[in-house]
């Protein structure tokens, strides 16, 4: 019997355990057991990890496919906070980045005006939580409020809305750009209800909170809204000369 074939059987065999990644591995995973002289245990631990790491790969694929981010997602190291004149430091974005403000289902607010890089901010904690295994999901305010218009008589928009509910991180971009009605608001304000204290949301707004209200159309409404929002939240006001004028090259294709 080859080698050749040895390893097929072998690679069949880990198939029929469910193991996907391990066997198109095996055949350099064991040459290197062999050079490095490896033990059964060492080289078992070094199959089951290459198991380990494809799965978690194409979960992070797939995270992130259904993310639906915009293209030209840059990485939160990108972002420069010495080009801002204040509102967010190195440190906090470190602290950020350890994402406990997530698992304790803390909400993020960035505000400021357009061009600061508040989107970029928000995209790089997303990437880096479905980076760290985390589900997110990304909707700009305006499609997010055509998708509550529509959940309840079109499939695809009810199917994203539910999986939007489910994840532990939504990114709501651009509130405060477009102005909606008091039946969207009222939709909007049974959305953070529903994930309240379940989901993480990072809001990106050029409005400071009392101007919410504006905004939705009621006050009622935004204040019982807002209660929620701020109750685990933490908020950072961008101050300075527009980030995206300065560095075109970081929000190529990010509207």
């Amino acid at each position: 019997m080859s080698e050749t074939v040895t390893i097929e059987r072998l690679c069949a065999t880990l198939e029929t355990f469910g193991l996907k990644h391990a066997p198109k591995q095996l055949a350099d995973l064991l040459e290197s057991a062999e050079s490095a002289e490896l033990s059964h245990r060492e080289f078992l631990s070094m199959l089951l990890t290459s198991e380990v790491k494809g799965r978690n790969e194409r979960k992070r694929k797939r995270n992130y496919a259904a993310a639906h981010f915009p293209p030209s997602v840059r990485p939160i190291e990108e972002f420069d906070c010495s080009e801002l004149e204040g509102g967010i430091t190195e440190g906090q974005i470190a602290q950020l980045k350890e994402l406990t403000w997530l698992d304790g289902c803390g909400n993020i607010i960035f505000a400021g005006p357009p061009g600061l890089g508040k989107t970029m901010l928000a995209l790089g904690l997303g990437l880096h939580a479905i980076n760290e295994g985390y589900t997110v999901a990304y909707e700009k305010m305006e499609s997010l409020i055509s998708i509550l218009d529509r959940a309840n008589h079109e499939r695809n928009a009810g199917f994203r809305l539910r999986y939007i509910k489910k994840v532990q991180m939504v990114i709501t971009d651009e509130i405060g750009y477009t102005p909606i009605t008091r039946e969207q608001a009222n939709r909007f304000f049974s959305f953070i209800s529903d994930t309240y204290e379940r989901t993480s949301i990072v809001f990106t707004t050029n409005k400071q909170i009392p101007e919410w209200a504006e905004m939705m159309g009621d006050p009622v409404i935004t204040t019982a809204m807002m209660d929620r929002v701020l109750h685990h939240a933490r908020c950072f006001s961008l101050r300075g000369e527009s980030y995206r004028l300065k560095h075109p090259d970081l929000f190529t294709d990010m509207n």
